[in-house]
Order: C-alpha cells, then structure tokens, then sequence
C-alpha cells in the first residue's frame, strides 16, 4: 500500500536501499521511509510541535532514529490517515526543493 501511494506522486522515486529500510523521494529527498524494523512508515511533519500533536492524539508514534518533526504511522492506520500523512510529508519536501528542481519535476 505504502508503495503504491508514494509512486503516484509527482517525481517520487524509491531509493535503492543499501540497508533494511525503504524509502521514496522527491528531488533526491526523502519523504517516506519504512522497512523490516520499523512497523509502519516514517513521514515529516511541518514542526515538532505538529508531531507530537499527532502522537499525543494517538495517530502516530515517535519516528525511530528521525528528527522529532518526523512521526510513525502504523502501517494498520486508517488508509485515507496514511495517505495524507504520506502527501503531506511529500508535500513539505517538494516545498523545500529549489523553483528549478520543483519546475522539472512538475513539468515530467
């Protein structure tokens, strides 16, 4: 499911993983990362104070070995939760791309 959320994404490619973790990118940045040790995918949030709203509520958990803006959606989560956890990671990253790197990937 995980995978085929973040392939429908705009210039999302999945990274070749070196270790146990897979993870899906945008510009050469990651915005999903999930894998054999990890029960759930890890995405970015727009502050730490955005994730630990989301799991003081119960919607995520803290992200393993991830800064605290990122958070741990089970992968048992609601499917609309987990896709818009997934989007809105997507969505900050490519935010943060340069205007040339967010052109050509719109423009793909």
């Amino acid at each position: 499911m995980v995978n085929t959320i973040c392939a429908a994404m705009p210039g999302a490619t999945a990274a070749d993983p070196t270790t146990e973790l897979d993870s899906w990118k945008v510009g050469g940045k990651m915005f999903a990362c999930f894998g054999d040790r990890i029960d759930g995918v890890c995405t970015k949030t727009d502050s730490v104070d955005t994730a630990q709203m989301l799991i003081d509520a119960g919607a995520a958990t803290k992200a393993p070995y991830f800064h605290k803006s990122w958070v741990l959606v089970s992968f048992d989560a609601d499917k609309d939760e987990l896709r818009h956890r997934i989007q809105a990671s997507y969505d900050i990253i490519f935010k943060n791309l340069s205007k040339k790197a967010q052109a050509e990937i719109s423009a793909a």
